[in-house]
């Protein structure tokens, strides 16, 4: 696979795992059924004639149930960057869910650049929000950057 169409795939699996775990913050779903539908019927898949670009599955995988498996650690770390009065239950749910996959990168994926963990899911909140929110995300992540990362 050459760099781009692994960037992509990269980014494709990101945006899939926040959307993944929106669905499970909505519906419990399980954590391997919910891998397993997305593996089955999204990553890859023609949706109502759209269709989704490849996702590099087992980064995806590991994104998803890297935040189920730190969520306190995850969601610790975001409380002390959010501004005083704000918690994590104000936020958007899916905001919520970007910040969760942004700040597990930071923490467990050494591999991944600082900035372009940051920038991804600045991109993945660009396909939701506007400006303002992924300028929240932006800062938000940068802040854990430099705690966990230094």
């Amino acid at each position: 696979m050459n760099t781009s169409s692994r960037s992509r795939a990269r980014s494709a699996a990101r945006l899939a795992a926040v959307q993944a775990l929106y669905q499970r913050h909505m519906e419990k779903t399980p954590t391997a059924k919910l891998l397993n539908e997305f593996h089955q019927h999204r990553l890859g898949a023609e949706i109502e004639d759209d269709q989704y670009e490849d996702a590099e599955v087992e980064f995806f995988d590991d994104v998803v149930a890297g935040v189920v498996a730190r969520l306190e650690e995850i969601d610790a770390a975001l409380t002390e960057k959010l501004a005083e009065g704000w918690t994590l239950a104000r936020l958007d749910k899916t905001m919520l869910q970007i910040l969760r996959c942004g700040a597990y990168e930071l923490l467990a994926r050494p591999d991944v650049p600082k900035a372009s963990a940051i920038s991804e899911y600045v991109d993945v909140a660009h396909a939701f929000f506007d400006s303002r929110e992924a300028k929240f995300v932006n800062g938000v992540l940068d802040a854990v950057a430099k705690q966990v990362r230094g």
